[in-house]
């Protein structure tokens, strides 16, 4: 069995909890073989998922360009969504060989188009797996025109079966065989005062986890926490050695971010408040902003407010607020295993 994952390169979220849906299966089919082509660092590989996966590094999709870790460049974006898509009957070639050539079983993609039309080439069945479609993401933007877009439906077309997580859009073209399904997400295997004490926090004032890009947004986390007599910690990109980031977000009293599946997800999970500002023009923000309160508690801080580093009262604030009336199910991860292993045993 030979099960080959096209994990898109745009921000970790997609990453993250693609190995939560490896780690079930490498759990419950040792023999697996697991191939992963992406464009995602490998060492977020090699600290969380199987040892016996093999990593290819492959441009599988454009997404979306960043400025910042706030703001997105929507006509860089579409350029690279032209030049991408242009050269589009080329890749699905290229991909369908190495699917050939690896005796690909079935294949799973979060949630690149290639994936799918390369599988369909190989005559091989795939599973679409993510909240939300690129085609979904880039109708939002003006700069980009319709081929590029009908490429990408015309390959979503192709998915042999989606598992749609909460918090979506999109799925038009895969509508005849969508299924939704709970999170997936990560959760902490350690009791958050475990982690706090390795870190060597205190609880004497709030804890709070700054899941942003200090590097590029200038951040002074420092002067921010002696101002708003917080404990900051912002990792950045690798947590601390022996910790894991859902350690982390456990740990913490109040995730400080942009509204992202990954990110959101993990607080869900791990019962953790999200103060979030806003992520710049992205169509899956609304639906996030939407969804959010009815199972995380989570508040809303300007833009503003956020780089000025005004973060205390809004923290306070958040930790004030009743527990959201929702417990959701995040056992998705669990679900897809069953319904992957399935197909490819079939």
């Amino acid at each position: 069995m030979t099960i080959v994952f096209y994990i898109t390169g745009h921000g970790f979220g997609h990453a993250s909890r693609s190995i939560e849906l490896i780690n079930v299966i490498a759990d419950r089919r040792p023999d697996a073989r697991i191939i992963i082509r992406t464009s995602v660092p490998a060492w977020l590989f090699r600290t969380t998922a199987p040892p016996h996966i093999e990593l290819a590094h492959v441009e599988t999709d454009v997404g979306v360009v960043q400025i910042d870790s706030l703001n997105v460049d929507e006509g860089e974006t579409a350029r690279r969504a032209a030049a991408f898509y242009g050269g589009f009957d080329r890749r699905v070639d290229e991909e369908a060989a190495v699917l050939d050539a690896a005796r690909a079983t079935v294949v799973v993609g979060d949630i690149p188009p290639l994936a799918f039309a390369a599988a369909a080439r190989a005559g091989v069945p795939s599973v679409a797996v993510g909240n939300f479609t690129w085609d979904w993401i880039y109708s939002g933007y003006e700069a980009f025109g319709g081929g590029v877009i009908a490429t990408i439906r015309a390959a979503y077309s192709a998915a042999t079966r989606a598992l749609r997580l909460p918090l979506h859009g999109g799925f038009d073209a895969m509508a005849a065989v969508t299924t939704d399904i709970p999170f997936i997400a990560r959760r902490s295997r350690l009791d958050p005062a475990e982690t706090r004490a390795r870190l060597r926090i205190a609880n004497d004032r709030p804890f709070v986890l700054a899941s942003f890009s200090a590097a590029d947004l200038h951040l002074p986390y420092d002067g921010i926490a002696a101002s708003e007599h917080l404990t900051i910690l912002a990792p950045e990109r690798e947590p601390p050695p022996s910790l894991t980031y859902p350690d982390l977000v456990a740990a913490a009293d109040v995730v400080v971010s942009k509204p992202g599946y990954g990110i959101v997800s993990e607080c869900v999970a791990n019962g953790t408040a999200l103060l979030y500002t806003s992520r710049g023009h992205f169509v899956e923000y609304d639906v996030f902003i939407a969804e959010m309160p009815r199972f995380l508690r989570c508040r809303y801080l300007a833009r503003g407010g956020f780089l000025s580093g005004h973060w205390g009262a809004a923290v306070r604030g958040l930790l004030a607020q009743t527990p959201p009336p929702e417990r959701p199910r995040i056992d998705g991860a669990s679900i897809a295993a069953d319904a992957i292993l399935l197909m490819a045993s079939t």
